[in-house]
């Protein structure tokens, strides 16, 4: 199968701006012989701006799933160019909201995913279910950013059959304690046509590409599982966003990754030979449950609140 991953700049709240950039780059993939495309966490509607929406005006974005419009326009792209699309978006659902990735093709939604962790808005419920589906003849299953950092999340979705784990994000270039990461200065972004190589230089730094590289590699080598992670680039909200959309094979390698700071895709073939000689596969058929069962599923925390709502990046 030939995946291809894409990375634009949003606009905050635009629908039908992302919507038509999710085409344009649709078309592109299709035309270069993907077989199917994902975009990143939210891209239909933007995301860091919703932290500070209320609840009515986030009520407002959201949209039912699968009759809500952005649902029914992503269907009909699907269906021009003949091509699987995977897209992030607000949901409301009865008197819930969640932050939701969907993947549909010509003949609807085949599969939807709500975000384990959704801090970004104190109104956003959690979702209390993993995905895992069928696509193309490939065992899919989506997991979306901060669902990514906790590595129990992505041990059981392989677990329950995932081949391919797309994980869409919107990330990087935020403060936490890893020294090196912070901010990426606007100046950089500004002079990107005169200067790349600096702000080549932040975005493949600490900031960026090297944390991002301390564990997406570790997370598709660990699970014997193919990696689909698509990000931003530029200003997601007020925060500068570095991209490096990619794909990550089960031996933790770059098989292709974004490095321009436009809106594009790149492509890359995947194979499942390929897992049936990765590690990660015969580890998890070598485990031994029956030694950890019951200390997986402890609690680490003395406090009762989640620790991810207590998480800032």
């Amino acid at each position: 199968m030939n995946i291809a991953v894409a990375q634009f700049e949003p606009k905050n709240g635009d629908k039908a701006y992302n919507l038509s950039i999710i085409r344009k780059l649709t078309e592109k993939a299709k035309l270069q012989g993907a077989d199917v495309i994902s975009f990143h966490e939210m891209s239909i509607t933007a995301y860091t701006f919703t932290k500070n929406l209320n609840l009515a005006r986030l009520t407002a974005l959201a949209e039912e799933v699968p009759s809500g419009h952005s649902t029914q326009e992503l269907i009909e792209i699907s269906k021009e160019f003949d091509i699987p699309i995977l897209a992030g978006l607000v949901e409301k659902s009865d008197r819930d909201i969640f932050n939701t990735y969907i993947c549909v093709t010509k003949d609807g939604v085949v599969a939807k995913y709500r975000k384990i962790h959704p801090f970004i808005s104190k109104y956003m419920s959690a979702g209390n279910e993993y995905c895992v589906f069928d696509l193309l003849g490939w065992k899919c299953g989506i997991l979306i950013c901060y669902d990514n950092n906790v590595i129990e999340n992505v041990r059981a979705t392989s677990l329950l059959g995932a081949e391919l784990i797309f994980a869409p994000h919107v990330t990087g270039c935020t403060p936490s304690a890893m020294p090196g990461r912070g901010y990426v200065a606007d100046k950089f972004w500004q002079h990107r046509e005169n200067d790349p190589v600096s702000l080549r230089m932040e975005f493949d730094g600490p900031k960026g590409r090297r944390w991002l590289m301390r564990w997406l590699p570790s997370r598709a080598y660990d699970n014997g599982v193919y990696y689909a992670f698509t990000n931003p680039i530029g200003y997601d909200g007020e925060h500068l966003k570095n991209g490096n959309s990619m794909i990550i094979d089960p031996y933790g390698e770059v098989l292709s990754e974004i490095r321009s700071f436009e809106n594009d895709i790149t492509i890359s073939k995947i194979t499942k030979e390929k897992i049936r000689r990765s590690g990660g596969w015969r580890y998890k058929k070598a485990r031994r449950p029956e030694l950890y069962r019951a200390i997986i599923g402890k609690d680490h925390t003395s406090d009762t609140t989640p620790v991810w709502m207590n998480e800032k990046t």
